[in-house]
């Protein structure tokens, strides 16, 4: 059976726990506000509450147990399942989904992330061989997720930081998550440090061709050898994880230093990009990392396997990659597949 609860109480990720724990083979999850768009809700509600934009259902990060599907239901919608329900009609849902396909012959996914969060790391790590199989029909871009330190009152009208450790450029660009420290380990502001680093060995080795091999390898590199307290902000370890990645170490530390640097009171034009980017966006971005896949949120797990399927799912209405009928569910020994 499928299972609806109405929203609130709780987490979206514990109602659906509870319902795969009572045996729902899926859940629909009734949204219990109108959106304001929606002037026939509001009205057939009399209510003068209403929500802006559609919630997101978001994994808390404790998901990784729930194998069943869930939707969210605006209340117009749900209102219409319950009144049969109500009336003792029986009611026969059927759930469907599908990433919606862009009009050209490409699949894009952008991997909204920080270098300090777990929850995609693995994914980070042993993703490069279906990005570079899937090459010209799937365009990857990564993106860092890093606070606008004035916009949450980290720097003083003198221009001081007040937030000291978790901001670099005086207060400027900040990041907090649950691993970071004010005085010990890895902070805010070596997360940022990390976070531009990245973004310019995208730039310079995976904005062209939107695979970005030596991006991948560089990000594994420093997940296997340098993501510690003791070695994040190790110089001899980046510049290990540089060789190992043929990434031109010089080139990168030219590229955050004529951005705009991190030391003075002053912007950094490519992490001003980012901030405008998350500004744009504004849809599940956080210090969790997020996925979306021609431009919609993605739910699902941060897996290889479950992305790649996702991605695939992208062509679908129009000339599937060959990669993608070989290796996806279908395929027994999915990493074999990919690397044949």
């Amino acid at each position: 059976y499928i299972l609806m609860v109405d929203r609130g109480g709780c987490s979206f990720v514990q109602k659906v726990r509870n319902a795969q724990k009572a045996g729902a083979a899926g859940v629909l999850i009734a949204d219990i506000t109108c959106l304001c768009s929606d002037h026939d809700c509001i009205s057939a509600n009399r209510e003068d509450a209403c929500q802006p934009a559609e919630p997101i259902m978001y994994d808390d990060g404790s998901g990784g147990d729930i194998s069943i599907p869930s939707f969210l239901m605006l209340k117009m919608d749900a209102d219409e399942i319950k009144a049969e329900l109500r009336a003792n009609n029986l009611v026969q849902v059927e759930m469907q989904w599908a990433n919606p396909s862009h009009n050209n012959d490409h699949t894009e996914y952008v991997l909204w992330t920080n270098p300090s969060d777990p929850g995609s790391k693995d994914f980070q790590k042993k993703f490069k061989p279906a990005a570079q199989a899937l090459g010209d029909f799937a365009y990857f871009t990564p993106h860092m997720y890093i606070s606008d330190g004035i916009k949450s009152g980290c720097q003083d009208y003198e221009g001081n930081n007040i937030c000291y450790s978790l901001c670099t450029n005086n207060g400027r660009y900040c990041f907090s998550g649950p691993d970071t420290k004010f005085d010990s380990g890895i902070t805010g502001a070596d997360v940022v440090k990390e976070s531009l680093r990245r973004i310019c060995i995208w730039k310079h080795y995976g904005e062209s061709d939107r695979v970005g091999s030596e991006w991948w390898d560089y990000v594994a590199q420093f997940i296997e050898h340098c993501d510690y307290p003791d070695l994040f902000t190790d110089e001899d370890c980046v510049k290990n994880c540089f060789s190992k990645a043929n990434v031109d170490g010089d080139l990168i530390e030219n590229c955050m230093s004529d951005s705009g640097g991190l030391e003075a009171n002053a912007p950094n034009a490519l992490i001003d990009i980012e901030i405008e980017m998350q500004a744009k966006v504004n849809r599940g971005i956080g210090t969790q990392s997020a996925l979306f896949i021609n431009d919609v949120f993605d739910k699902g797990e941060f897996s290889v396997n479950a992305v790649f399927t996702a991605i695939c799912n992208g062509h679908l209405g129009r000339t599937e990659p060959e990669i993608c009928k070989e290796c996806d569910d279908g395929c027994d020994e999915f990493n074999q597949c990919i690397a044949e």
